[in-house]
């Protein structure tokens, strides 16, 4: 019987993922240099080409320097703090780039979207391994990258359950590691997943270790076997393409908290990324459904109830709820 090993696991992971729809490349194969080469330098984080192609396919009616101001954009998101560089650029991807323009004497802008949620099929979605980032003088390569339209918008790393030194811990001080020492990948970030294997967990780029959670159902309808490994059932369930761009959409918050120094009596403002429990995921979702059918034309006005047990998290399933609702409802509009 062949040892499993960090490689095995890694190929493991990517051969699921093409099952779900997404495309593979190895990050060998597209390095500066290379015969087909996708990146200018090893400092380039975003695949600029394919990003270009995505926004003229999404973007049709806007011009093209436009476009190309959208891209130079998210490309110079730089601050020190690496969590404001992530919520700036969330707040890009939600609200669509803006790009001012004059017409007539006053100004406007175009609003150029870096991916279609309403729609999965429009976007691209790529599985890369072994992408190296230099970054002030470091070189990283994380295992796994998930690009949608050309952005790096997952992060994946694994490590070995067979080896007592490598567990789901080591995987979580890696990323760490990552941010300390090429934060520009964490500007794009949506979700960090760290997993030996066996155990795996999702949480944001602020979330301690106590804050990353496994993600227990593959479809929604019932939760996986406590014998099936976590990593599958979170690479088809929460990183199914239609899933992930609802959760991006819908299910992460930036939730602003006040501290004051005791000493001092400054009053600061602290910010932590929030991302949803699978529970909470389903849970808000069916909910969203059961209300638009309710509060329809033929509808009862009877929309249900959710059952939340102390802890479960019922404040910010509200507010997924309440903003998915909204969504909802002008996507209705609209169509």
């Amino acid at each position: 019987m062949k040892p499993i090993t960090e490689n095995i696991i890694e190929q493991s992971t990517i051969e699921i993922l093409q099952s779900q729809g997404w495309e593979y490349l190895p990050g060998l194969a597209i390095a500066p240099g290379a015969e087909q080469a996708e990146r200018e330098s090893f400092e380039q984080i975003i695949l600029v080409d394919r990003l270009r192609k995505a926004l003229a396919t999404l973007n049709p009616d806007i011009p093209i320097d436009a476009r190309e101001a959208a891209i130079q954009k998210i490309q110079h998101i730089h601050s020190p703090d690496l969590l404001h560089n992530n919520e700036e650029f969330h707040r890009l991807l939600i609200e669509k780039v803006k790009i001012p323009y004059q017409q007539g004497g006053y100004e406007r802008s175009h609003e150029v979207a870096l991916v279609d949620f309403g729609h999965p099929e429009n976007n691209q979605f790529l599985v890369i391994n072994q992408y190296t980032i230099v970054e002030n003088n470091q070189t990283k390569r994380p295992d796994v990258l998930l690009f949608v339209n050309g952005i790096p918008m997952v992060v994946i790393e694994l490590k070995n359950a067979t080896d007592e030194n490598a567990d789901i811990i080591s995987a979580f001080r890696q990323i760490q590691t990552y941010k300390a020492t090429i934060p520009g990948l964490f500007t794009f970030n949506s979700v960090c997943i760290i997993s030996d294997g066996l155990e795996c967990k999702a949480g944001s780029v602020s979330a301690d270790i106590s804050r990353y959670m496994a993600w227990k159902s593959a479809d929604g309808i019932k939760d996986a076997s406590r014998f099936s490994p976590q990593l599958e059932t979170l690479l088809k369930g929460m990183l199914q393409p239609s899933v992930l761009l609802d959760l991006m959409r819908n299910f992460i918050v930036f939730e602003k908290t006040k501290k004051e120094d005791l000493k001092t009596r400054l009053i600061q403002i602290q910010t932590e990324k929030k991302l949803t429990a699978y529970h909470q995921y389903y849970a808000v979702n069916k909910a969203v459904q059961s209300t638009i059918k309710a509060s329809g034309v033929n509808g009862d006005r009877l929309g249900g109830v959710v059952w939340h047990t102390q802890g479960s998290g019922k404040s910010i399933s509200m507010v997924f709820y309440s903003g998915k609702l909204i969504t909802s409802r002008e996507r209705q509009i609209l169509c």
